[in-house]
């Protein structure tokens, strides 16, 4: 039986519908993470989950119980927000026992609870301080402490690393992976980080304007996105989307992209068939490579592609970003950082034909 299911969930503020039709549900265990740009409805959906928004339409159902219109407090799930809302007058130790201790939990158990969390938390030593005394870090471990000692069905976090700086914010993301790891917790969670949503999730939901666009893994998220707004916001740097003609011809696809000063760009696509004659190419920067002595590339990879001018070479540490220009706009390269690339020069690429994309121009569905 799933933890959550949401079935047909329409939100709306007056006339302004703010949620269209999502239907989500995720199996006791998942790290279900919602993403997408600001403003998408993230939020309001966990919102609604949370019962701290009431839905317009639809149901929303945890561990097979409809609690569409249950109060909060009854819907067996723990929140950690964003602002960590802790308590400022009490101790660490009575913010994470003080839901506990409304509940009428008994002092044996909130001790012992007390002492299991501060323990997967790391937090022992901060128990007799004020929050105005800890970290943002600190602050945030206590207030997934909270969340814990209720032991619940399901976990929600709404953007919980946002307030936290960059290095901290890669430190606590393991944090919260392996406190999963550990307790096969069934979490919701929402960001606007892809980063972050791709490497805590399990499945993750892609929304836009209130919309689900695709649900899936990270690996079916990232390798095979469902239409081209997917592909640009999944990824860092994010998909190449290069304009390209196709023409199939004896069961063999020929994709021409234009390219600056010079005839087009050919690429050979045994295996694509039935494009239109207009196209989007989509594919990942560590997905061109050099055509040039790479062993690791099968051999028809070789063929397919070919000579194009470097605008700009970024060194980057283990690798080397180009920037070139195909088919009227800018296409990132991830290389090798020995790679022998030079600004305003050619260089050969090669284009993996195995993990190209093909999008539609007129409404950026997925094609292949």
């Amino acid at each position: 039986m799933p933890v959550l299911e949401i079935d047909h969930l329409h939100k709306s503020y007056g006339d302004t519908r703010v949620l269209h039709d999502i239907n989500v549900s995720i199996d006791e265990g998942d790290f279900l993470v919602l993403v997408g740009p600001s403003g998408c409805g993230k939020s309001t959906l966990l919102n609604c989950i949370a019962g701290l928004e009431p839905i317009s339409g639809g149901t929303i159902r945890i561990g097979g119980r409809d609690v569409t219109g249950v109060s909060p407090k009854d819907r067996d799930i723990a929140m950690v927000f964003q602002s960590y809302a802790l308590y400022p007058t009490m101790s660490v130790a009575r913010n994470i026992t003080f839901g506990m201790q409304v509940r009428g939990v008994d002092k044996e158990t909130q001790a012992r609870k007390l002492a299991e969390v501060a323990g997967q938390l790391q937090i022992e030593p901060l128990l007799n301080r004020k929050p105005a005394q800890l970290s943002g870090g600190q602050r945030q471990r206590v207030a997934m402490g909270r969340a814990l000692v209720r032991d619940p069905r399901l976990f929600l976090f709404d953007e919980p690393l946002s307030n936290l700086d960059a290095k901290l914010r890669v430190s606590m993301r393991t944090e919260i992976k392996k406190l999963h790891q550990d307790l096969n917790a069934s979490i919701v969670y929402v960001t606007h980080d892809q980063i972050e949503a791709m490497t805590l999730a399990t499945r993750i939901v892609v929304m836009k304007a209130g919309t689900i666009q695709q649900v899936g893994t990270p690996s079916q998220i990232y390798n095979r996105p469902a239409n081209m707004f997917v592909a640009d916001f999944m990824g860092s740097p994010a998909m190449n989307l290069i304009p390209a003609r196709a023409r199939t011809e004896d069961g063999t696809t020929r994709i021409e992209i234009d390219r600056d000063g010079s005839d087009p760009l050919v690429i050979t696509d045994p295996i694509a068939r039935d494009l239109p004659s207009q196209i989007i190419l989509g594919v990942r920067p560590e997905d061109i490579h050099e055509a040039t002595g790479q062993a690791h590339l099968p051999q028809d990879l070789h063929g397919a592609g070919g000579e194009v001018m470097i605008d700009v070479v970024e060194p980057a540490g283990a690798d080397t970003y180009a920037v070139t220009h195909l088919g009227g706009t800018p296409v990132t390269v991830r290389l090798r950082a020995e790679s022998a690339v030079a600004a305003k020069r050619s260089f050969p690429l090669a284009f993996d034909l195995s993990k190209v994309s093909y999008f539609s121009p007129q409404d950026g569905s997925r094609l292949n």
